[in-house]
Parts: C-alpha cells; structure tokens; sequence
C-alpha cells in the first residue's frame, strides 16, 4: 500500500464466505481509507476540536498506506503508534514510515495479554486523540482491555456487518486464532454496543463495517442504538450489495427474526462450535 494516490476500492466476490482482497485501483487524490472512513474520521476529530496534531494508535496497520485510517493523520503531523505483525506487510510499514521520525512502529500479534502494555512501552497518552482497531477476529476482547486503562477521544473498530442486531456474537480469545479469510471473525455491532455502555461510550455512526464511538461526555452527537446505526449505516446503504458482494450467502440473516437468526448463524459457524459467543 504505496503512496500514489490509490484506494482499494473493490473486493473479489468469494464463495462459501471466502473474502479474498482486490488490488487497489486509482481513487481520489490522497485518499487511503477502503470506504472513505478518512473523512468520517476528520469530520468526527473536527467535531471533537482535534485538528491540530494529536496522537493515534492503529492496531493492523497492514503496510500503512492502502485502507489505512491514519496515513492521512500522519502526513499532517500526528504522532502516534503503528502496529503491525506479517513480516512482509511491516517491512513495507517500516520503509514507508521512515519519514514519519515521531510515529513508533512495532511488530508483534497484539492481543488482550499485551496491548495495555504494548501502549505502555510506546508511552501513549492515557486520554490519546484517536484509535484504529482492525485485527480480524478477537477484538471485543482487545478493546475491553484498552478502554479498561485508556480513554481515546475517537476510536474506528470495525464489526462483523452480517450480523445484525440484536445479535450478540464475538470470536473468543484464543492464543492460536487465526483468520481463515471467511465469515468468522470480529465482533457485532451489538457486541460491541455492550462494551461502549460498561465504558460509557457513544455510539455516533456506522460506516458500513467501521463503528465509530466517542467518550459519552465528549459527544455532542446523538448517541444511536445499534438498529438505529446498523440500518443507517449498513442495511439502507444503496451499494452495500455492491461493496460486500461476498455478503450475499448471509443476505437472508436481515430479515429473519432474532431467534431464526440465532440459529442461522449458529449453524453456519458449526465447524467452530466453542469458539466464539453468541446470545441475543
């Protein structure tokens, strides 16, 4: 993910749920974010009063440039923390952010054992500007543990858009999870509207699959249910077909009724019974 005025805009349709990424295609001059969650993001930082330079945390930075939610933040002067483990996405973080001297780079899986201290070591503001989480797979668990000892102004976390509310499903924490590019990952959006109440969190916008939530007693934004914000943001999207294609063997879940759905996804993810939560 270079920089050259390229998003990646598209995804190949899979089948049996494979989600398998498109390479970029030329986009909007320095746009980077998948779905344009950038200008979400700067809108919601200008809300706040954070244009200035601040601080941001991006948990799965991938190589920092395609589908990043902070490159542009950086480009502006942000200092802050990249986080990234494959081998081959890092080596391309690591060259790419050489010009970035107060941006902290670290290579390692993060998960609830180790981000508190992972935070700690890079010396991150308890009350940091802004917060990117994107692992694919235990992150429920791992926002738990930030929120637990942290306090970001603005945090994007994506859900798992096929499951609707009131739908409660996380992928468990396991030391050997590792995303099998399917449908089992992450969290839903009213798993995650479950940890922002404990926290005190609120809920501002769905942008397809990206939730983004803001301190309850920084937000002059209404606060949204997760139906309010899956329907706005996801369900009544006129091109969510065409952005999820893969979506479409989970189409059906949409308009089931709470308990059908349960069952529906239950069945689906049998061949990992035991590893994931799931209740209404």
């Amino acid at each position: 993910m270079f920089r050259k005025f390229f998003k990646l805009i598209n995804k190949i349709s899979r089948p049996s749920g494979l989600e398998v990424q498109h390479i970029p295609s030329k986009a909007r001059v320095n746009t980077y974010s998948y779905l344009d969650e950038q200008s979400v993001i700067k809108e919601n930082l200008k809300a706040l009063g954070l244009e200035k330079c601040g601080y941001c945390v991006d948990i799965a930075a991938s190589d920092g440039i395609s589908m990043s939610n902070t490159y542009s933040l950086y480009q502006d002067g942000w200092t802050g923390l990249a986080v990234e483990f494959d081998p081959q996405k890092f080596a391309s973080l690591a060259t790419s952010y050489r010009v970035f001297s107060s941006v902290n780079l670290a290579k390692c899986m993060v998960t609830p054992n180790n981000v508190v201290s992972l935070l700690l070591a890079n010396e991150t503001p308890k009350e940091f500007a802004f917060l990117s989480l994107d692992i694919d797979g235990y992150d429920y668990f791992v926002l738990d543990q930030i929120l637990a000892q942290y306090r970001p102004k603005l945090i994007c976390t994506e859900i798992n858009e096929k499951i609707p509310p009131p739908i409660k499903f996380t992928v468990k924490w396991d030391p050997s999870y590792v995303w099998a590019e399917d449908h089992f990952y992450g969290q839903s959006i009213s798993q995650l509207y479950k940890l922002i109440n404990k926290y005190k969190y609120s809920l501002v916008e769905l942008h397809y699959n990206n939730a983004f939530l803001i301190p309850s007693e920084l937000c002059s934004k209404t606060s949204l249910t997760p139906e309010e914000a899956y329907r706005l943001g996801y369900k009544e999207k006129v091109d969510r077909k065409e952005k999820f294609p893969w979506n479409a063997n989970m189409e059906d879940v949409l308009n089931m009724q709470p308990e059908e759905s349960l069952a529906f996804i239950s069945s689906f993810f049998e061949k990992y019974k035991g590893k994931f939560d799931l209740s209404l």
